[in-house]
């Protein structure tokens, strides 16, 4: 049956604050829960601290003291979602574990996205920034097991492939070839607003990640690594985030958020098998429901129009967090040589380009290059895990005596 969250009444606001033994949620065990778990955890933690710095920047560019104090309260209350969101992560998984983690995300995640999208310039944003990520997952996944010694096997299960995707080093853009022309508010599908916070919301999340964690390794191949995709991740919001039409007012960007988060957890209460997560992710979006009606409020008042004039009648369908190995492999064959060019894409090197690449690469390999060499020179051969077959781009096989290795 189709989800309107519009017609369904939430939790009220007064009812909502938990305490402490509310939010001292146990954690996943990813030996025994449903693989894509922790994929969804990663993402919703993204999606409720975007919600939160959302309400930040808006109550600083807010007058009316009575918005501030609504918008205060909700916030409090995504806070404490968030907490118990991104607590539910095993103890016991190390910084670099997770991040192998939050590249599966941004791999099936933003593949899920673009097979969905339905504007063909968005799609291809998404595209372009996957094969990015994709490479990201490998260059981790070498490190993993470099300086851990553990393979990523055990923490993607074989769900996504790990192997070169649009190498790291050909990232370096010049900045101004990051911004990407926006959607029309007006004539934009309901669904490709939600995709575009959801994806924005998740390289936000993993750009902040990594700034935090980067500088807590000793080693410094791990220290450079995160460096590098670190300010690689700047990029990605920059793309992501100037996909979302300037034009949209505050309130309109509100009851979006909001009906965001409605539309998540709806997908993973219907999706996640195990029933405690579940049990969570019903909570959280009958609170959220609640959110989306007082936001819808704000709206009517402060802008003077109907959410349903921008909102969706019912949620798409569910997003779903599952392989996506032959759309990846597609993109691999077809559009790896692939660079920006002010807000298109071109396939040729340019003058700002070849600037950037100089000016970051031109002395020294940069790290995403050592970690890969440095696998190979202790273990013989890179670390890969190619389930469908050989690379479909010729150029990044593993040659015979490399395979044998691993």
């Amino acid at each position: 049956m189709a989800f309107n969250p519009l017609e369904h009444a939430g939790i009220p606001l007064d009812r909502q604050v938990g305490n402490w033994r509310e939010l001292d949620v146990e954690p996943i065990d990813p030996d025994q829960v449903d693989p894509y778990a922790r994929c969804r955890v990663i993402a919703m933690n993204g999606i409720e601290v975007e919600a939160v710095m959302f309400s930040h920047s808006f109550t600083r560019c807010c007058p009316d003291m009575e918005v501030k104090r609504q918008l205060a309260e909700v916030r409090y209350i995504e806070q404490q979602q968030q907490k118990v969101v991104n607590w539910l992560l095993p103890g016991q998984a190390s910084v670099l574990e997770t991040t192998i983690a939050y590249e599966q995300v941004a791999v099936d995640l933003t593949a899920w996205v673009a097979r969905m999208e339905p504007h063909p310039y968005l799609k291809q944003a998404y595209e372009f920034g996957l094969l990015e990520d994709f490479d990201h997952l490998y260059r981790y996944a070498n490190l993993y097991e470099l300086i851990e010694h553990r393979q990523a096997e055990k923490v993607v299960d074989a769900l996504t492939e790990v192997m070169p995707g649009r190498p790291t080093k050909y990232h370096h853009r010049h900045p101004i070839d990051n911004a990407r022309e926006p959607y029309d508010r007006t004539s934009a599908p309901p669904i490709s607003k939600l995709h575009a916070l959801t994806i924005m919301a998740a390289e936000q999340q993993t750009m902040n990640f990594y700034m935090n964690v980067g500088p807590e390794y000793m080693e410094p191949i791990a220290r450079q690594l995160y460096q590098e995709i670190g300010l690689i991740e700047e990029e990605h919001v920059t793309h992501y985030e100037s996909l979302l039409d300037p034009g949209e007012t505050w309130w309109e960007r509100l009851v979006n958020h909001e009906y965001n988060e409605c539309y998540l957890y709806h997908s993973f209460m219907e999706t996640e098998p195990d029933p405690k997560v579940k049990a969570i992710w019903d909570l959280h979006l009958n609170m959220e429901l609640e959110h989306l009606r007082i936001a819808c409020d704000l709206m009517r008042r402060h802008d003077g129009r109907e959410p349903e004039e921008v909102l969706a009648p019912e949620v798409p369908d569910v997003l779903t967090f599952e392989p996506n190995k032959a759309y990846v492999r597609e993109l691999l064959a077809t559009q790896i040589d692939l660079t920006t060019l002010g807000a298109g894409y071109v396939r040729e090197a340019h003058e700002r380009f070849e600037w950037m690449q100089q000016r970051l690469n031109g002395e020294a390999p940069p790290p995403s290059e050592v970690v890969i060499d440095a696998h190979r020179e202790r273990y013989g051969t890179d670390y890969r895990i190619e389930t469908e077959g050989e690379h479909p781009d010729p150029r990044l096989r593993q040659t015979k005596g490399q395979a044998e290795n691993q």
